[in-house]
């Protein structure tokens, strides 16, 4: 008698395990240079450029809350997209939104949602084309995104090479607490200047955590990294823990090549902050945390995971 299979459940896969089943029975794309993998989709346009598109969903009581400011929320729910097309090298143009909400809810609350949308977009160029609602038990709120980029300034996250030094554009940890994550400015005027003047090996932006994100990183790449827990930059309060996984930061990580990596740093932070964090090293070492009490230590790269 065979025994019966065992019936797997969401929580079992786990986000990224989830996202991979969706990947595999979704096949490869025929036309798209990239689909499921990176921060954006990257599709052929014209003979010099690129579309990026890309897509994240909010929904209540995960992302934000009522308590939250409405204007904070709309802010969030384009600017988590924005940062995405910045990680690619692109700049944001179309945008469509989605609002799912009871009929309870008051209108009030959602006209500030999109007029947080609405001035978010304007300083970023974006203009809002459209959407769908529908009535749901909470809000949600879903973005799609579209940018370009030229071709030789688009950057993945599988380029980082042994030897890259790894920068981050900013303070991480505690960004709920803080309020930064319904705040912050996603850094398109930052890639615009790294891509143009020193092209990155590897490019995302924090969303998940740094040790998350890195992870996608060296994953991408097939390598490992040492990073340095006394030139991990964190917000004021933020313990080393919550700099590595918090997430919700939305600081650009990149590696840069040693020589350019000189040159950048030499810049001395005329046209922006960053932190040099650490280095890539062989893929068989996975990533590390050096410390002066332990000295090197394995970080797994554990993040904010749905499931």
């Amino acid at each position: 008698m065979s025994a019966r299979p065992v019936k797997m459940i969401l929580s079992d896969l786990g986000e990224f395990g989830l996202i991979g089943f969706i990947d595999r029975k979704i096949g490869k794309c025929s036309r798209a240079l990239k689909g499921i993998g990176d921060d954006t989709a990257v599709i052929p346009l014209s003979s010099r450029k690129y579309l990026l598109f890309t897509t994240d969903m909010l929904r209540e009581g995960i992302h934000f809350t009522r308590k939250m400011p409405a204007q904070g929320i709309g802010h969030k729910a384009l600017a988590c997209n924005i940062s995405d097309i910045a990680a690619m090298g692109g700049i944001p143009q179309y945008a469509v939104v989605s609002l799912g909400a009871p009929g309870t809810c008051p209108q009030r609350f959602i006209s500030g949602i999109y007029d947080g949308i609405r001035q978010t977009a304007k300083k970023f160029g974006v203009e809002i084309v459209g959407g769908d609602t529908i009535k749901c038990k909470e809000i949600i709120i879903n973005v799609a995104l579209t940018g370009e980029v030229g071709k030789k300034h688009v950057i993945y996250r599988s380029g980082a090479r042994c030897g890259d030094h790894i920068f981050v554009t900013g303070p991480l940890g505690n960004s709920l607490s803080s309020g930064w994550h319904l705040n912050f400015v996603p850094r398109v005027k930052e890639a615009q200047y790294l891509v143009k003047k020193f092209r990155p090996t590897a490019m995302i932006d924090i969303s998940d955590g740094l040790a998350a994100d890195l992870g996608h990183i060296l994953s991408e790449s097939r390598v490992g990294a040492v990073i340095e827990e006394d030139l991990i930059p964190r917000r004021k309060g933020a313990s080393l823990k919550q700099a590595l996984h918090d997430g919700e930061d939305f600081e650009l990580l990149f590696t840069l090549p040693a020589a350019k990596a000189k040159a950048f740093e030499s810049c001395g932070g005329k046209n922006f902050k960053s932190y040099r964090i650490g280095q890539v090293v062989d893929d068989e070492f996975g990533l590390q945390l050096r410390t002066e009490e332990s000295g090197l230590k394995t970080v797994k790269g554990k993040g904010y995971t749905h499931f």
